[in-house]
């Protein structure tokens, strides 16, 4: 996690000793909903092992919106950040481990340690430029170059995830997702 997070925003070893010894191991079996919709995510997750889905339900269809995996953050962020109830689900799709810390002490520590902040702001402004680049492929690109784009950017989750959840994400329908993996060469 140290190296992830320095690859960000460098910080002072001190200070990023002081914040990642807060964090305390977490571990669920797949299919775990760890935030439901209307509850407020009470830690942030740094996924150490497994994949994690956030999705929501519209007519009782899963639509998914992000995966989560090593080396990343995993956790309802907006919900996270500003303390108000999940308009979606986090759940585990395979056996995963983590490291969490709850809000409380991540404030604190924010508070107390200006670089902190910085780091953090940094990471939000990520999340916020990943979501738009989401948006402008999910807008703009048709399926195969949807498909196309996600292969090349995350081909090993072709065998970690199911074909229903990635034709979810790239807002495919099941049967065209099976004729892209099947005519599309990755």
């Amino acid at each position: 996690m140290k190296t992830f997070l320095n690859n960000i925003y460098p910080i002072k070893d001190v200070v990023l000793d002081e914040y990642i010894s807060q964090w305390e191991p977490f571990s669920c079996p797949k299919r775990t909903v760890l935030t439901r919709v209307g509850q407020t995510e009470s830690f942030i997750y740094f996924v150490q092992e497994g994949i994690q889905k956030s999705y929501y339900l519209n007519e009782d269809k899963e639509h998914v919106m992000f995966f989560a995996y090593n080396p990343s953050f995993s956790g309802v962020m907006e919900s996270f950040l500003t303390q108000t109830p999940s308009k979606y689900y986090l759940e585990t799709i395979t056996d995963s481990t983590f490291i969490r810390l709850p809000y409380s002490k991540h404030q604190k520590l924010l508070a107390e340690h200006r670089e902190l902040e910085t780091l953090f702001r940094k990471i939000t402004e990520g999340f916020l430029l990943g979501v738009i680049e989401r948006h402008h492929q999910l807008m703009a690109f048709d399926i195969e170059t949807r498909f196309r784009k996600f292969t090349q950017r995350s081909p090993h989750l072709l065998q970690m995830v199911s074909q229903k959840d990635i034709a979810s994400y790239l807002r495919i329908d099941a049967t065209n997702f099976s004729k892209l993996m099947n005519r599309v060469k990755i």
